[in-house]
């Protein structure tokens, strides 16, 4: 069932995180926390314990691969997924090398975000 599945969204974007919120309950998700940066999202992410994690890359305070590690090294079973506009190339190489478990491009689909969560939450077709 969705409802067991805890997730955070970490992006510095009010209506990023909104719109990703809406497409995740139209899927059915309940548990749903929010992020505005990453340092928040690691806070987030210690007291929840999610399986999934939306993580923007590029944010103030702490950005999404300084978080990413920090989530990678205390919570290795949490799936992140880092979200990327064009032009962060490079830091989604340095994402992957990290850990990220998948990504997806903004501007965010529904079609991409139930794709990507059928698959970090074994329910694909796959």
């Amino acid at each position: 069932m969705n409802q067991d599945v805890t997730i955070v969204i970490c992006d510095d974007s009010v209506l990023i995180r909104k719109k990703l919120r809406e497409m995740l309950e139209d899927l059915g998700y309940e548990r749903i926390h929010e992020a505005l940066d990453g340092e928040q999202a690691v806070a987030i992410a210690q007291e929840h314990r999610p399986e999934v994690v939306f993580m923007d890359i590029v944010m103030p305070v702490k950005t999404g691969i300084e978080a990413l590690r920090e989530i990678r090294e205390e919570l290795p079973e949490t799936k992140v997924i880092m979200a990327s506009s064009v032009g962060t190339q490079t830091n989604l190489k340095e994402a992957i090398k990290l850990g990220a478990y998948d990504f997806v491009q903004k501007p965010l689909s529904a079609e991409a975000i139930k794709r990507v969560m059928e698959k970090a939450t074994n329910r694909g077709e796959s």
